[in-house]
């Protein structure tokens, strides 16, 4: 096992770097789905990207995936994932120009939600099998226009509406945003592994650079 588990505000799965560990290195800050609330975070290694991490060499980034407890959304913890992910830059030698946020499901709305609350302190976002919260103000979706974004879902996901993610592309791309949108004509709701296992998102995750996107003018 490459992942270890660490308790806090919110316990969390934790995976340090496959480098140097003195060089600074990007993050991947990960946020569940609702049927992975609890007080187990085994149950996060059984799939999607955790199961990824955990099943694979140390990779070329730290890893961390906090846990809900059962009925609570990220929304509701959104101060305690701002404190881990203060914590994690304090305590690790990680580039916080290069913080990736990315969700699954409820973890996508969180996403959606997170970033566009700080969209200082994202590199990028990764959103998955999710919808954006409808409580999100026109100025939030704005501030997502600086961050690149990478979004997945399946044709036949009954929880969700393509026209509805469509949208929202549409809205940010007509901001200037950059979004990638990603559509699986056979997946369904559940297509993380897919989806994380892909080494073209691999490499996406590591190339993200607030720095870099900071000179383009």
């Amino acid at each position: 096992m490459s992942v270890e588990q660490r308790s806090g505000l919110l316990p969390y799965l934790f995976s340090s770097v496959s480098e140097d560990t003195n060089k600074p290195a990007p993050l991947v800050l990960f946020l569940h789905g609702a049927r992975d609330r609890g007080t187990d975070l085994n149950v996060l290694l059984k799939w999607g990207l955790p199961g990824f991490v955990n099943e694979s060499s140390p990779l070329p980034y730290f890893f961390a995936a906090p846990q809900l407890p059962e009925e609570q959304t990220w929304v509701d913890r959104e101060s305690d994932v701002i404190a881990l992910l203060d914590e994690l830059i304090a305590s690790q030698p990680i580039d916080p120009s290069r913080v990736i946020l990315s969700g699954f499901s409820l973890g996508t709305a969180g996403t959606w939600h997170i970033g566009a609350s700080h969209p200082d302190r994202f590199a990028g976002l990764v959103a998955v099998s999710g919808r954006v919260p409808k409580t999100l103000e026109a100025s939030q979706i704005a501030a997502l226009k600086e961050i690149p974004i990478q979004i997945f879902q399946g044709a036949k996901d009954e929880k969700l509406s393509i026209e509805d993610t469509q949208q929202i592309v549409d809205t940010l791309r007509g901001l200037g945003g950059i979004v990638d949108f990603t559509v699986f004509p056979e997946g369904d709701h559940f297509i993380a592994d897919e989806v994380y296992g892909d080494p073209k998102l691999q490499n996406w995750l590591i190339s993200q650079n607030r720095r870099n996107a900071a000179l383009v003018v």
